[in-house]
C-alpha cells in the first residue's frame, strides 16, 4: 500500500503572545519551533506546543517596550522525516507569513530540540537575522554530507545546551558552532552545567538568556557583558561559556 499522502494545507502559527495593554506596532517577532520526531507523519502533538507558551510569554514580557511579537509555530506533522525536513519547511513558511502580516520587521527563531535544528536550517530566509536553538537534535557530522552552516553568514547565532543532555549529543552542537564560527563570527554558544534536553533545572538562567539575545540581535540592545564576550572570544572559549548561575538577576533591561 502506498504511503498516505499529506494534506496540502499550511502548517499554523500560534495566535501571537503579546503583553496585555494598548495595542503597539510590531517591529520584531519571534518564531517559537518546538521539539518533534526524527520520523512521523502523524499529526503535531498538542504537548509540544503548550510547553512553548510559558517560554514564549516569558520572552514578550521582556520584549514589551521593544514592540516584541512571539508566535509558536504547529507543524504540519511531528516529524524530521529525512530528506522531506518537514519543520524546515514550515519554519519558512512562517517566516513568510509574518512578513505578510508585519511587513518588513526582523525575526529571531528560537527552536528546542527538532526545532533547534529547524530554526539553524531555516536561518538562511531573508527575514531572519537572528538564531537561538536550544539543545539542538543534529546527526552524527558526516564529511560526505555535513550539515550545512553557510546560510548563518550574517546572523547572530546562540547555541544553548545542558552538558547532561542526553537526547542530543552536546558535542555534536560544539561541532557545528566551530564549524559555523569560521565563515560567521558572530557565533556563541553557552553549555548549561548538569543541565539535561528539557533546561529545567536552570530554566530562568536560560530564559534570561535568551530574552537578552532576543532584544539585542532584533532591537539592537545592548547585550549582557557574558553574551557579548562568548560573542567576541575564539574557539573554544566562545563555544564553551558556561550559564553562570543567577544569569539575569542584575541585568538591566
Amino acid at each position: 500500500m502506498g504511503q498516505r499522502a499529506l494534506p496540502l494545507t499550511p502548517p499554523r502559527l500560534g495566535r501571537a503572545i503579546q503583553t496585555t495593554g494598548a495595542p503597539y506596532e510590531v517591529s520584531g517577532v519571534v518564531l517559537l519551533l518546538p521539539d518533534g520526531e526524527a520520523d512521523s507523519r502523524r499529526r503535531p502533538s498538542t504537548l509540544s506546543y503548550a510547553t512553548q507558551l510559558p517560554f514564549a510569554r516569558a520572552l514578550a514580557r521582556a520584549g514589551e517596550g521593544d514592540g516584541l511579537a512571539v508566535h509558536v509555530l504547529r507543524y504540519r506533522c511531528r516529524g524530521w522525516n529525512a530528506d522531506d525536513e518537514h519543520p524546515v519547511r514550515d519554519a519558512v513558511w512562517a517566516a513568510d507569513e509574518v512578513q505578510r502580516r508585519y511587513g518588513d520587521v526582523p525575526v529571531c527563531l528560537v527552536g528546542h530540540g527538532m526545532g533547534g535544528r529547524a530554526a539553524l536550517r531555516a536561518a538562511g530566509h531573508g527575514a531572519v537575522n537572528s538564531v537561538l536553538a536550544m539543545a539542538p537534535w543534529l546527526p552524527e557530522h558526516s564529511a560526505a554530507a555535513p550539515e550545512p552552516v553557510k546560510q548563518l553568514t550574517g546572523r547572530r547565532v546562540l547555541i544553548v545546551h545542558g552538558t547532561n543532555d542526553e537526547r542530543t549529543d552536546p558535542e555534536l552542537s560544539y561541532r557545528l558552532a566551530e564549524r559555523a564560527k569560521k565563515s560567521n563570527r558572530d557565533t556563541c554558544r553557552f553549555e548549561v552545567h548538569s543541565d539535561g534536553h528539557a533546561l529545567r533545572q536552570h530554566r530562568s538562567e536560560v530564559v534570561a538568556l535568551a530574552a537578552d539575545f532576543v532584544r539585542g540581535s532584533l532591537f539592537a540592545r545592548s547585550y549582557a557583558r557574558p553574551v557579548q564576550d562568548a560573542l567576541a572570544a575564539p574557539p573554544p572559549l566562545g563555544l564553551r561559556m558556561p550559564l553562570a548561575a543567577g544569569f539575569g538577576r542584575s541585568l538591566r533591561h
